[in-house]
């Protein structure tokens, strides 16, 4: 593997989160315009002379009623992006079942931060735990106010203090390259995605259903909508679900799985011990995930993905299009340091 400097690692990321910035509201209204031009199209449907229903696209049409749509649009999305970007730390502690950890309560895991911060010269993140005995670790927040280290219970009793310091180096190293800004500005873009596509196709069908598609001439005529109202739906709905799908994977591979071999290579240099987090990460990989968390996209924050543990076809198809790197290929490259 190519050795990457943290500055440039850093600059990297930067570049790639304004690159999200700008792809996703294109994206976003590329699929209102998208949906404009369906409703227009299909909603121009006449009989002929011979009892065929002809179509008819209005580009004009189509960009006067997109134009009309756009204030609202944009202002719906800003004001979403506005209150997730500053409220994604009550978001994941909600969705994780995270909660906040004093000093008192574990100075164990206070004195091992701290002493790695001290070491890289950085502020102290908050800590929190979840009280799960699976084990896994993660780091989230976009400044210095939010930047936060979580940690189930379940990895601070398994893992010894080297192992620990370890875990914790790779998130704080997260912390470090601005990756945990990156991840917050992904997940809140998909969920933003997501359920505008499950508007539309709301939307979608309650036009379709209740309001057809095409002129009828007689009864029959009406038998005929409906059943070409219900193949437009389908159709429309496999366009936008396709289009959100995109999207998706389009998000997973912007944020480069390289992110985490950097993380690993942090957190080693961090703790001093690459072994100590080589072994972090194959007991780790025992027992991973967290079962109860309310949100699959927090997942992508993890030390470990559970996903990624599947065997056969399944691990394959997830590692076409897994944000994270094979587990036993990280382990690897530590043993080699």
């Amino acid at each position: 593997m190519k050795y990457v400097g943290l500055q440039t690692q850093i600059s990297r990321n930067n570049i790639l989160s304004l690159l999200l910035l700008l792809v996703f509201p294109v994206g976003i209204l590329g699929m209102m315009w998208v949906f404009v031009a369906l409703i227009n199209y299909f909603s121009s449907g006449v009989y002929n002379d011979y009892g065929q229903i002809v179509y008819h696209f209005n580009v004009d049409a189509a960009n006067q009623m997109f134009l009309s749509y756009l204030p609202w649009v944009l202002g719906v999305v800003g004001i979403w992006f506005i209150i997730a970007y500053f409220s994604n730390v009550s978001m994941i502690k909600q969705a994780t079942g995270a909660r906040s950890v004093s000093r008192m309560e574990n100075p164990r895991l206070y004195n091992i931060v701290e002493n790695l911060c001290m070491t890289c010269n950085m502020d102290m993140p908050q800590l929190n735990i979840v009280d799960d005995p699976q084990l896994n670790a993660f780091a989230s927040g976009i400044n210095k106010n939010s930047y936060t280290v979580t940690v189930t219970t379940g990895l601070l009793d398994l893992l010894d203090d080297k192992e620990l310091a370890g875990v914790l180096g790779h998130e704080l190293t997260h912390i470090r390259n601005r990756d945990t800004k990156l991840l917050i500005t992904s997940i809140i873009f998909v969920g933003i995605v997501s359920t505008v596509m499950s508007l539309v196709l709301n939307m979608m069908y309650n036009m379709m259903w209740f309001g057809g598609t095409s002129r009828r001439s007689n009864d029959n005529d009406n038998d005929k909508g409906g059943g070409l109202s219900i193949v437009v739906i389908m159709l429309i709905g496999l366009v936008c679900c396709a289009i959100a799908y995109l999207f998706t994977l389009l998000t997973r591979f912007a944020i480069s799985r390289k992110r985490e071999y950097m993380a690993d290579a942090g957190g080693a240099e961090l703790c001093g011990d690459p072994l100590a987090l080589a072994s972090a990460l194959r007991k780790i990989s025992g027992n991973p995930g967290l079962d109860n968390v309310k949100r699959a996209d927090v997942a992508q924050l993890f030390i470990i993905k559970p996903d990624d543990m599947k065997q056969g076809l399944l691990s394959f198809m997830n590692s076409l299009f897994s944000t994270h790197p094979d587990t036993e290929k990280r382990i690897a490259i530590l043993e080699q340091f």
